[in-house]
């Protein structure tokens, strides 16, 4: 999935630890309802970045999507310096890229995107046969971005898939490894920044370990966790600070939720639509890039910075075509305070 807000701001993030990095503690952030554009309009939960939250670990980038019956419709769009992390709960997702990937991704699998110096992609939801009618198939997933450190985020981009993945099970409960290491269980996944990801059952009272050298953050897709004494409902990001040994929690049952964390990110980000960057001229040289392609033949567009993703040509139908860049805002932008540290 893209950012396609239509006038997406600039997101100027300090290193972690420039105002100091939170130890344990428990603060919700709110999610916040972001409309998408496209063929077929949807909207998603924000809840990362924060104004006072930029990242966790090298994590700069949430959305939550679904449950609902809007078919996903993004067409090729642009990504430098970070990598995507899709992670489908219900539905399956088509993946097409520039680096000449073309899979489908369902519930349980991960899909990996490595921008580094620039790449374009597209996702559609993998439909129903028109002619044997029904409903559109439920949709629901996270699309997470992993900001690339300074010494690889101009790499040449790459994209892996894994279709399975470790699992890791302690008293009261059971989690897939996406990424990084939880409990003992190492996902294969490539990641550039000491980081976990894992999407963690449980129910009544369970103790999760947890590395005291990441920050943690939690998000809940279904039930409802206790911790340090406070709920966590479905919606709000759930941050805990760095320096915990363990997550000592109480879960409803059903209870299902993301835990995502990793080493303060100490460089400044410069976020601006599908870029992550370190200076304004940088992230306006990316999006000229892309607007720069939309006029070359396909053979000289194959070669450029983004490259190509095949089957969005004319003859293409609803998905043929990508998509553009807006506008750069008018003003530079002063950096957002990490107000977790205070």
């Amino acid at each position: 999935m893209t950012n396609l807000e239509v006038a997406p701001v600039e997101e100027l993030c300090p290193p972690a630890g420039a105002e100091g990095t939170s130890g344990p503690c428990l603060q919700l952030w709110p999610e916040r309802e972001v409309p998408l554009g496209g063929v077929r309009a949807m909207n998603v939960q924000r809840t990362l970045p924060q104004r006072g939250l930029p990242t966790i670990g090298a994590w700069c980038f949430l959305d939550s999507f679904g449950p609902d019956r809007t078919a996903m419709s993004v067409l090729p769009h642009p990504h430098t310096g970070l990598q995507t992390v899709t992670w489908p709960l219900a539905g399956t997702i088509r993946h097409r890229d520039s680096v000449g990937s073309d899979v489908v991704v369902r519930p349980g699998e991960l899909n990996i995107m490595t921008a580094g110096r620039g790449v374009s992609h597209s996702e559609f939801a993998v439909l129903p046969d028109p002619d044997a009618g029904g409903l559109l198939p439920l949709q629901r997933g996270l699309q997470l971005w992993v900001a690339l450190p300074d010494g690889e985020r101009h790499r040449e981009p790459a994209f892996e898939q894994h279709r399975h993945l470790p699992s890791a099970t302690g008293p009261g409960f059971t989690a897939t490894v996406m990424v990084g290491e939880f409990a003992g269980a190492v996902s294969p996944a490539t990641m550039y920044s000491p980081i976990v990801g894992a999407d963690i059952s449980c129910e009544g009272r369970a103790v999760l370990p947890l590395n005291t050298d990441f920050e943690h953050a939690v998000l809940v897709l279904d039930g409802g966790l206790t911790l340090d004494g406070q709920e966590v409902p479905p919606g709000p990001l759930g941050y805990l600070g760095a320096g915990r040994p363990a997550l000592d929690v109480e879960a409803l049952p059903g209870t299902r939720f993301l835990l995502i964390g990793g080493e303060p990110f100490r460089e400044e980000l410069l976020m601006w639509w599908n870029f992550v960057g370190r200076t304004h001229d940088e992230v306006e040289q990316a999006r000229e890039d892309w607007e720069a392609q939309a006029v070359l033949p396909d053979e000289e567009a194959r070669g450029a910075r983004y490259g190509l993703v095949a089957g969005h040509g004319p003859g293409a139908g609803a998905e043929a075509g990508r998509i553009p860049a807006p506008p750069m805002p008018a003003v530079r932008l002063a950096p957002r305070r990490r107000l977790h540290g205070s």
